[in-house]
């Protein structure tokens, strides 16, 4: 579900919180799993945050399972895998031989690509303002004097 690249990057994340943080909740009593929840968590919030953006982006991206496992029936396909067959469509209707028959040389394949580009990243640009919270939060909560 996770690539180790993520795994390696909440595990030094983790590291990084101070260890009085968990000092000062078992000096007021606190449980581990109280410690855990109360204090640590909230400053995992940005590390968790990333790792969900870059979840969400490796599943939006996604076209290549959809292409193994979907048949050529399906009515609905993922917004992905409809862009790779589009832009390979074009690529292919331009290098065909009713080309040499008709001037396809100025079908549009740079801006084509750039337009599927832009509604491909659009949703995910749409959605960081509501996750960049965490990351700012992330930097003034970790601050600990001394």
């Amino acid at each position: 579900m996770m690539s180790p690249w993520l795994i390696i990057l909440m595990r030094n994340f983790a590291k990084a919180v101070p260890h009085e943080i968990t000092e000062s909740g078992k000096i007021d009593g606190a449980g581990d799993f109280t410690i855990f929840i109360r204090l640590v968590l909230p400053m995992l919030t940005p590390a968790l945050a990333t790792i969900g953006l870059f979840i969400a982006i490796g599943y939006w991206n996604e076209w290549y399972y959809s292409s193994l496992f979907l048949s050529s029936n399906v009515e609905y396909r993922p917004l992905q895998y409809q862009l790779y067959r589009v832009i390979n469509q074009v690529a292919a209707l331009k290098n065909s031989v009713a080309g040499s028959v008709v001037s396809l040389s100025n079908i549009p394949t740079e801006t084509l690509k750039m337009a599927t580009a832009v509604v491909a990243t659009g949703p995910l640009i749409l959605a960081y303002p509501f996750v960049q919270k965490y990351f700012v939060s992330g930097i003034t909560v970790g601050a600990v004097k001394g």
